[in-house]
């Protein structure tokens, strides 16, 4: 396994997302989260949480009869992975044209910028 697992394509981070919210699962577990959105074979969820295992992005238990899989790491650790590679390809490196981009891209709710801006605070007074 890889010490740190590759960037999750959007098909993968459905898959995380779904362990995310129910914990650890089977991959029965998961086909029916899925289809409740979108048809989707059993076949191609089990070989895709197969390959993520392979690929660092899930652990899986093999000591009960049907395999669980659980993330290998949490939601926060892929956000911030995510948010930094989206941050080099798409910004330039640039958090401030980050931040503009999400802001023009959907209006928040002043609870959402009253947040933003007490996280901003915390992470200016983290750097004094």
């Amino acid at each position: 396994m890889l010490t740190t697992p590759p960037r999750p394509t959007d098909a993968e981070l459905e898959i995380l997302t779904v362990l995310w919210s129910r914990g650890p699962s089977t991959v029965r577990d998961v086909h029916e989260v899925i289809t409740q959105r979108k048809p989707t074979q059993y076949t191609t969820v089990l070989k895709q949480m197969q390959v993520m295992a392979e690929k660092g992005l899930l652990k899986r238990n093999d000591e009960q009869r049907s395999h669980v899989y659980e993330p290998s790491r949490s939601r926060e650790w892929t956000q911030r992975q995510l948010a930094g590679d989206l941050l080099q390809r798409a910004f330039e490196g640039s958090a401030r044209n980050l931040l503009v981009g999400a802001l023009s891209a959907r209006k928040s709710s002043k609870l959402e910028i009253d947040e933003m801006r007490r996280l901003l605070d915390e992470y200016e007074a983290g750097l004094k």
